[in-house]
């Protein structure tokens, strides 16, 4: 069955998409505003978020923007913004389709069933948007990294690189291609960047920095996650 998280505080709505979906025989998850809908994400793995964009706790670009962080799961935007800045701003975040409230059922659940097949057309998800290891654990959806139960401060640069990493647990990153991601195309060949950022990851979060048990270097190559 196909999972669908509904994101809008306004009740009504919620309760007429609950109501129809379900009728569809769609399972259903709703969520009144941000933080519950990035834990929700996290822990239900939906297959399509349907999305307000004025949540009390935060702007629903702030959503879509900690989902992208972990999954490329389609997420249709729901919203009374008519903008088309607005609606570029939104489908810049990472959204995948916009619908401008008032909507008609029969036009969402047509654009819910291509946001549907795009989806089955993609590599399965990661596991998880919340990995652990005996010295830290990494939570994509939030954006944030603990070690021992405190939160580690990581710079932006220092955030990237480790989700670079932990997005592809076992495998090697080549440095090419982590100075890509992170730095941008022009930056290539600067891999005394990756030395010197990797170094500062392992002195946060592995327990002997000298001697890595989780970010490991293949030399002259790149680097692996080892969780």
């Amino acid at each position: 069955m196909t999972r669908i998280l509904v994101v809008d505080d306004e009740p009504q709505i919620v309760r007429a998409l609950v109501i129809n979906l379900r009728a569809r025989r769609y399972e259903v998850d709703a969520a009144h505003d941000g933080a519950t809908a990035l834990r929700l994400a996290a822990d239900r793995h939906p297959d399509v978020v349907l999305l307000d964009l004025g949540l009390p706790d935060m702007d629903g670009t702030d959503v879509i923007a900690g989902i992208r962080g972990w999954t490329r799961v389609p997420i249709i935007v729901l919203s009374a913004r008519h903008s088309s800045d607005e609606k570029v701003e939104a489908l810049d975040a990472g959204a995948d389709d916009y619908v401008t409230k008032p909507f008609a059922m029969d036009e969402l659940l047509a654009r819910l069933r291509a946001a549907e097949r795009r989806r089955s057309e993609h590599d399965p998800e990661p596991a998880s948007a919340r990995l652990e290891t005996a010295a830290f654990t990494v939570d994509l959806a939030a954006k944030k990294a603990t070690r021992r139960g405190v939160d580690v401060r990581l710079t932006p640069t220092e955030w990237h690189l480790l989700e670079a990493l932990v997005r592809n647990p076992g495998r090697l990153v080549s440095q090419k291609q982590l100075l890509r991601d992170v730095w941008g195309p022009s930056y290539r060949t600067e891999t005394n960047y990756l030395r010197v950022y990797m170094a500062q990851l392992r002195r946060k979060l592995e327990d002997d920095p000298t001697r890595p048990r989780h970010f490991v270097t293949e030399p002259g190559m790149g680097y692996r996650f080892e969780p």
